[in-house]
């Protein structure tokens, strides 16, 4: 068991609930941090492998609570493009990948996270069991989830709503094997929670089954939340209401849920979800990349929804996603300093390990998990420095990240990634994604190509 004194730290602790930039001494032994003495004396630590950290920020691992790491195979591509991208590209392209391709594609996703400095991903999609032990293998820790319907999703694209039982006991076996095979394995860094895809596809009988589920095995749940405008439209058409109405009327909000996106919400949708204590999963720069994301960002904040933040397709930046929170937050109320720099930086740290319902991350604490991120303090970014915790919000980058750690071990110091090959990774990643265009047929779909280099 590794045991690391990181010395002569400055770091990010939460002594009353907002973040603090503290001078000290950490101490890891094992998974966990031991003690955070602000002196050293004597030889308590000497058993300790001695890591300098004078020039380093050393803050809680971020926690990105919403990505699909798969569709980074579509990466530059649907971000420029017009039409329905939830059902005529991703959906197809979670389909189109081999298993070993969508391993290799998730894998690229964990390096990127780690170079970001996160630590912990919420990734629901399908065929999960595909690239699971891929992503446990790099270190990371991980809430896994098989995103469930009953509508055949693979028709939706086309325009077509059809309910299938049948259709739907596959995500659901599919769920039950994930909870067998890997919740609570590797010392309890891999979990697993309960996924329904959208309102639009999921039936009131699969919602039920989800909650069951959730409920018999102690997980939290997820799904997306008047994401996109078919959404909207089917659940008016099928059910007379909105999106929040119907997993309301089906008893399916609640403080274990994390919703996300809440694109289309209305006022009166926002103070249901706040009264029933559900989570905002707001992923601002993916949902804002034609434009800035028109949720109803003021009612949000006014009602006091708890909020979490997430990168969800394209990037596992979660740099990215501060940025932009604070700018479309902060514009609700036209040019505002509200929210500040310390609450973004709490959405992504003791907010999600609230949202999670795990009190062992998100914090530098002694007794808690050693997962943490160092952000060098002498890059141009980070100086002058007044407020550190501003920078990094306003103007962090992955750049800055020089070493990823989590349980105690590091998944990348010195900026060298320590559990996987980066060069191999990112060139099976292309491989597999050059390979998955291959066979998308856009001409039969009826759907425009990507932009492409002509190389």
């Amino acid at each position: 068991m590794t045991r690391y004194l990181l010395k002569n730290a400055r770091y990010i602790a939460h002594p009353d609930g907002m973040p603090q930039v503290k001078a000290g001494h950490i101490a890891v032994d094992g998974s966990a941090i031991v003690a955070l003495p602000e002196a050293l004396d004597g030889t308590e630590f000497d058993a300790f492998e001695a890591v300098d950290c004078s020039d380093r920020l050393i803050s809680p691992g971020l926690i990105n609570a919403h990505t699909h790491a798969v569709l980074l195979a579509l990466r530059g591509t649907v971000e420029d493009i017009e039409g329905n991208l939830v059902y005529q590209y991703m959906v197809p392209a979670s389909y189109l990948l081999e298993p070993h391709e969508r391993a290799a594609v998730a894998k690229l996703a964990c390096a990127e996270a780690i170079r970001s400095g996160t630590t912990t991903l919420v990734d629901p999609l399908r065929h999960v069991a595909d690239y699971a032990p891929t992503m446990i293998e790099t270190g990371m820790r991980l809430w896994l989830a098989e995103s469930c319907a009953d509508a055949v999703t693979t028709e939706v694209g086309r325009g077509v709503y059809r309910f299938d039982r049948e259709f739907g006991e596959t995500f659901l076996a599919r769920t039950r094997d994930l909870i067998e095979r890997f919740h609570g394995i590797e010392d309890d860094r891999i979990r697993v929670m309960m996924a329904a895809h959208g309102p639009d596809n999921c039936s009131p009988w699969m919602l039920g089954e989800v909650t069951a589920l959730a409920r018999k095995h102690g997980l939290r749940r997820t799904i997306h939340l008047s994401q996109i405008i078919s959404e909207k439209r089917q659940v008016e058409q099928l059910h007379g209401c909105t999106s929040t109405e119907y997993l309301d009327r089906n008893g399916f909000l609640g403080d274990d849920l994390i919703a996300v996106h809440w694109t289309f919400c209305n006022e009166s949708d926002v103070q249901t979800l706040a009264e029933r204590g559900t989570w905002l999963a707001h992923s601002p720069a993916s949902m804002s990349a034609k434009g800035p994301h028109p949720l109803p960002m003021r009612a949000i904040l006014d009602a006091g929804v708890k909020i979490v933040l997430g990168s969800d397709n394209m990037t596992e930046d979660m740099f990215q996603s501060m940025k932009m929170a604070l700018t479309l937050h902060r514009g609700a109320y036209e040019r505002s300093v509200t929210p500040t720099p310390s609450q973004v930086f709490n959405y992504a740290t003791v907010n999600a390990a609230k949202a999670l319902d795990h009190p062992g991350i998100g914090q530098i604490a002694v007794g808690a998990k050693a997962d943490l991120a160092f952000f060098d303090l002498m890059a141009p970014a980070m100086a002058p420095r007044l407020s550190a915790l501003s920078n990094l919000v306003h103007y962090g980058h992955p750049g800055l990240v020089t070493d990823t750690m989590v349980d105690g071990r590091f998944l990348m110091r010195d900026r060298t990634l320590t559990t996987m090959d980066e060069r191999r990774v990112i060139t099976e990643a292309q491989a597999a994604v050059d390979a998955m265009w291959g066979r998308f047929g856009a001409e039969e779909r009826g759907v425009p190509l990507p932009m492409t280099d002509a190389l």
